[in-house]
């Protein structure tokens, strides 16, 4: 049996929703925070409301951690989801309504302060859809010890956030996540065909 071929979601997606708010991009953007670009050796902080390209800070507060702070996984940036407390981060884009989608992500924790289990959520729609951890016990900033986490959703509609939260309370050391991808199962060809 033959599986089905994965496309990359910037060529499946290309078109945007008519439906689609406002702050939905065509396509998924920016999985690795690169845009604006934070100071050099130092982090942004960013409270809800405020935007990291087409990522919005839904919640909370979170860091953009600049190039040379510590090590990406990805390009340059990344992001702390603990600024001064807890914070969230979302980005909806246009998706086909049925259609299966793969998301990938980096994820590691800052290593900085307490406590060392960084915890937190993958979001769809706003609906917890994977919680994870990671335990920063060992780890610096030049060895931050990355591990990718994968899940698969179904869109319901034409259009869908992907969000982060952390569940860390009352820390500024949070979970990192970086390297974002989305891509998108092509369907299967019908049978008989190559």
């Amino acid at each position: 049996m033959r599986a089905c071929a994965i496309a990359a979601t910037s060529v499946l997606l290309a078109s945007a929703a008519t439906t689609a708010s406002a702050q939905t991009v065509s396509r998924f953007d920016d999985g690795s925070f690169e845009y604006p670009r934070a100071a050099a050796n130092s982090f942004t902080p960013l409270a809800a409301g405020q935007t990291i390209g087409p990522w919005r800070v839904t919640a909370g507060s979170v860091d953009l951690i600049g190039a040379g702070f510590w090590q990406a996984a990805e390009g340059d940036q990344s992001v702390d989801l603990n600024g001064s407390n807890s914070g969230a981060v979302a980005q909806t884009f246009s998706t086909v309504p049925g259609a299966t989608y793969t998301v990938t992500y980096a994820l590691a924790g800052n290593p900085a302060g307490a406590p060392a289990l960084k915890t937190g959520s993958a979001l769809i729609d706003g609906q917890n859809f994977q919680d994870f951890s990671f335990n920063t016990t060992g780890k610096s900033f030049t060895n931050m010890g990355y591990v990718g986490r994968q899940f698969t959703f179904q869109a319901t509609g034409s259009a869908t956030s992907i969000g982060f939260t952390s569940t860390t309370a009352n820390s500024a050391y949070g979970p990192v996540v970086d390297d974002v991808q989305i891509q998108r199962c092509a369907p299967c060809p019908p049978c008989g065909t190559s």
